[in-house]
């Protein structure tokens, strides 16, 4: 017996010096607990003092939808009441196509939501809308659209990030094409000043019209650009374009990894990527030479990239998000569906891996025999973690944990 609980002792010292214990609280928190109001779309951003701040859509009575916001409180380890964004009634739930918000470094707030656009021409088209807050939130401009064409009639799945500059960047997909084959246009645009978004222009054709893209501005001040890509007209595989010249031109889409996943439909689930000391990481879902999670590396920025592994080989995984902490470790969340004794319920999974991408620890970290679907992940400081979802309950509503790295 002795014998055994040092060894056990010293199994917890490695994993302790390595860093690789984790500590998660034990029942996720919801966002807002009251009657009659359900909660979805989560999103996480942080404001110009570092602070974590998380996004969503809260819809009141089956009726009215609307975008708010809250602060994390460090101290109390919670989310603060939320503030509404007025200007966003009517704001589109939808969890592929969530609705995101960003704060300038002179404190502008912007706040992106997509709207309901179907038309005969495009039964499921949307819009995509901001407004803007020059006074910390206390009040907010009238909603703006981020197309002015009236021929663009379908904007969605986009995606925002902060440039060098202090001004925001955007992506999205859009109807606009120059060519007869199938898919969406990617479009970028940026802020200028408080004028809102401008000067937008196509950067990559045939996109796949329904999954989420991906934005992430390294801290070298590259542009990067994932979607999933119409590849030979059948062929829908991750793609990564870059600029180096802050948006003035990007690199001709790069495959993340050959999947040549053949499917003749939308998947419905994007790629995410972070970046720490080691370059760029990504994660994404597919069904090509086999189904579920996977993930690779980047250690150039995109030149080339690690043969993929996996994160998840269950067919149901999807809905990918990736983080790094501290600028080493990499986390990826997704959702899937696991069958426990004859119940089937929709977890959360949660990877830990090292700065290199070596798997540490794979768990789920959601209520058992609840849906949970469309995971968000987001540093809290150099070991703590915030995570987030949308979880059908007696209504559906945002939840989210602390997850602490040792």
């Amino acid at each position: 017996m002795k014998n055994k609980h040092s060894y056990l002792l010293i199994l917890l010292i490695i994993s302790l010096s390595n860093g690789f214990a984790q500590k998660i609280n034990s029942l996720p928190i919801p966002i807002i607990n009251e009657s009659n109001i359900k909660t979805s779309c989560p999103f996480f951003t942080k404001n110009s003092k570092g602070i974590p701040v998380i996004s969503f859509a809260k819809e009141i009575n089956n009726k009215e939808t609307v975008l708010c916001y809250s602060l994390f409180d460090s101290n109390k380890k919670k989310f603060l009441n939320p503030t509404v964004i007025e200007s966003s009634r009517g704001v589109e739930l939808h969890g592929e196509n969530a609705p995101k918000i960003i704060f300038k470094p002179n404190n502008e707030i912007i706040a992106v939501w997509g709207i309901n656009n179907a038309s005969e021409k495009k039964k499921y088209g949307g819009l995509v809308k901001y407004s803007q807050s020059f006074n910390d939130g206390k009040t907010w401009t009238k909603a703006s659209d981020l197309v002015k064409n009236p021929s663009s009639i379908d904007q969605r799945y986009f995606d925002i990030d902060l440039l060098p500059n202090g001004e925001v960047a955007i992506i999205w997909l859009d109807n606009r094409t120059d060519t007869d084959k199938e898919g969406s246009t990617l479009y970028y645009a940026a802020t200028v000043g408080t004028s809102g978004f401008q000067n937008e222009k196509p950067i990559a054709e045939t996109t796949c019209q329904c999954c989420r893209t991906d934005l992430f501005i390294s801290k070298q001040g590259k542009i990067n650009a994932a979607f999933r890509d119409i590849i030979n007209d059948e062929i829908r595989d991750m793609v990564l374009t870059y600029s180096d010249d802050n948006g003035k031109t990007f690199s001709e889409p790069k495959r993340i990894s050959p999947d040549n996943w053949k499917i003749n439909g939308c998947p419905h689930t994007g790629p995410t990527m972070t970046e720490n000391e080691n370059g760029l990481h990504f994660a994404w879902y597919t069904s090509g030479g086999g189904s579920g999670v996977f993930y690779c590396n980047s250690a150039d920025y995109g030149k080339n990239f690690t043969k993929r592994n996996i994160v998840s080989d269950k067919p149901s995984a999807r809905h990918p998000q990736i983080t790094s902490l501290n600028n080493k470790d990499v986390f990826v969340v997704w959702d899937e569906t696991v069958t426990e004794k004859d119940n089937m319920s929709v977890k959360i999974g949660l990877q830990h891996r090292d700065k290199n991408g070596k798997i540490i620890t794979t768990k789920f970290i959601s209520q058992k025999d609840k849906t949970a679907t469309f995971p968000i992940i987001e540093p809290i400081d150099n070991n703590q973690l915030l995570v987030a979802w949308s979880q059908e309950s007696t209504d559906e509503n945002v939840y989210y944990k602390i997850v602490t790295i040792n």
